[in-house]
């Protein structure tokens, strides 16, 4: 049976009530050694970006492969392609016959900003009031320990089962990823599965599962305006000639209508979602300053997930603290767009090309360098692993999960579905509104991280059921 038919009816009731709450008494006492493991985790300031010293991702990768070890994983390996960051492959192959689930998380973490700005040391993780604060705390060493405490909880009964679990956790995901396609396809044996579940996403709230089923795409690149030579005096010259940070700020102004709506012609749309987002919890989770009215028109759920979302993320132009009385000669912008399910990449970046090749001003000159581009994603809305999913989900939290977009990306995905057409990928998440990914004082909620190990553990014990061979795995042996 393939993971796209529907599974058979033991599913429905293979975790009682009372099967569920014993596995939770089983949780429990694992999770001090989770929460301190994870601390540890968090303490090695794995930053794959260049620029920042590579020790301390090796470092973090050896960590995750002891963890991995621990937790009964039968072979563990430090792989990297292409002068590429350490990732780790973990693996316990399946029986024959029998289906490999693989897991996957990233080690790799964002830079952590300003560290004054932050309320604690961004390395030395922090408990207050029910959440562990730190870099990494929950993008997506939280994810990690999901996948390992989720192990410690069910190894031995999915090796019993003869089902087989490979993790494979990168190191340079917040970098992006520049070597994931060519490290799959180099390990393709190894993470081979039929069921992938990816630990990088967020939940609907405290409280609220979600199981992500959209995903935007992403387009970046660098728009130069150069007007000068080289900086001429303010006083002497000025007038005849605008400044190239000025022509670079008219430029950027061109992108959205008034009320912010994206103005770049010929970007598509995604169907509006079926659920909406209180804009109270929107403004205060975005933190969005008193008074600040919203940007674009439609459902506040439509503009996250499914419409273009285009922001100016850097420019390089003088500090204050540094400006003279000169022309600045030329000034840079970086410029993401975020393009919703149904969206094809090289058409949306031509599209924002030709835009700002279209405003562009005749008295500077315009060059754009073209950078990252990343697939969206849109899952099949029934399937018999999301419906296992949805079951772990709510079995674990006691409500039903939501099905959520997320405007974020994972372009990866993309490229899991295309190496391993054979799997199926869901998209779950330790993190809530309230965690700050990637922002000052990033977090994660401990009572939301005990119950996605449990959702975990359910949704392990059940992949049994989802598929009765292996047949279009290479080996036939489950890897």
């Amino acid at each position: 049976m393939s993971l796209n038919e529907d599974p058979v009816s033991p599913i429905a009731d293979a975790a009682s009530q009372q099967e569920v709450q014993a596995l939770r008494e089983r949780l429990d006492p694992l999770l001090p050694a989770a929460i301190e493991d994870l601390k540890d985790l968090v303490r090695i300031p794995s930053i794959a970006f260049e620029g920042y010293d590579q020790e301390p991702v090796r470092r973090s990768a050896e960590a995750v492969a002891e963890l991995l070890r621990g937790a009964g994983m039968q072979q563990v390996d430090i792989e990297s392609v292409a002068g590429g960051s350490p990732a780790v492959i973990g693996r316990s192959p399946a029986a024959p016959g029998r289906p490999t689930v693989l897991l996957y998380a990233h080690h790799d973490v964002q830079p952590t900003g300003e560290v004054s700005d932050w309320s604690s040391d961004p390395f030395e993780p922090v408990e207050r009031d029910g959440r562990l604060y730190g870099r990494g705390a929950a993008d997506d060493k939280a994810g990690i320990m999901a996948h390992v405490t989720a192990l410690r909880l069910v190894g031995e009964e999915l090796a019993a089962d003869g089902i087989g679990v490979s993790v494979f956790v990168e190191g340079e995901e917040e970098a992006g990823s520049p070597t994931f396609r060519p490290f799959i396809e180099a390990h393709r044996d190894a993470l081979a599965a039929d069921l992938i579940i990816v630990a990088d996403s967020a939940n609907w709230a405290v409280g609220t599962p979600a199981l992500t089923t959209s995903l935007r795409g992403l387009v970046d690149l660098v728009v130069e305006v150069r007007a000068l030579d080289h900086a001429v005096h303010s006083g002497l010259f000025g007038g005849p000639v605008l400044d190239a940070l000025t022509q670079l700020s008219r430029l950027l102004a061109t992108l959205h209508d008034e009320d912010g709506t994206v103005a770049v012609e010929g970007l598509r749309r995604a169907e509006d979602p079926s659920v909406e987002m209180d804009e109270a919890d929107y403004r205060r989770d975005a933190g969005v300053v008193e008074g600040a009215e919203l940007s674009g028109e439609g459902p506040l759920t439509a503009r996250l997930w499914t419409r273009p979302a285009l922001s100016v993320i850097g420019i390089d132009a003088p500090s204050v603290r540094d400006a003279s009385n000169t022309l600045v000669p030329v000034a840079r912008a970086k410029v993401s767009l975020r393009i919703p399910p149904g969206e094809d990449p090289d058409r949306a970046m031509a599209a924002l090309t030709a835009h700002l090749e279209s405003h562009a001003p005749s008295t500077a000159r315009v060059t754009i360098h073209r950078g990252e581009l990343g697939r969206p994603f849109s899952a099949a809305q029934s399937s018999s692993a999301m419906d296992l999913a949805r079951r772990s989900f709510a079995r674990a939290w006691g409500t039903e999960a939501v099905d959520t977009g997320l405007g974020g990306s994972i372009p990866f995905i993309a490229d899991l579905l295309e190496v391993f057409p054979q799997a199926e990928v869901l998209v779950t998440g330790v993190e809530d509104p309230e965690s700050r990914a990637h922002g000052i004082d990033e977090s994660l909620h401990l009572g939301e991280f005990a119950k996605v190990c449990l959702a975990e553990a359910l949704l392990l014990r059940g992949a049994g059921a989802l598929a009765e061979s292996t047949s279009q795995i290479r080996d036939g042996d489950g890897a």
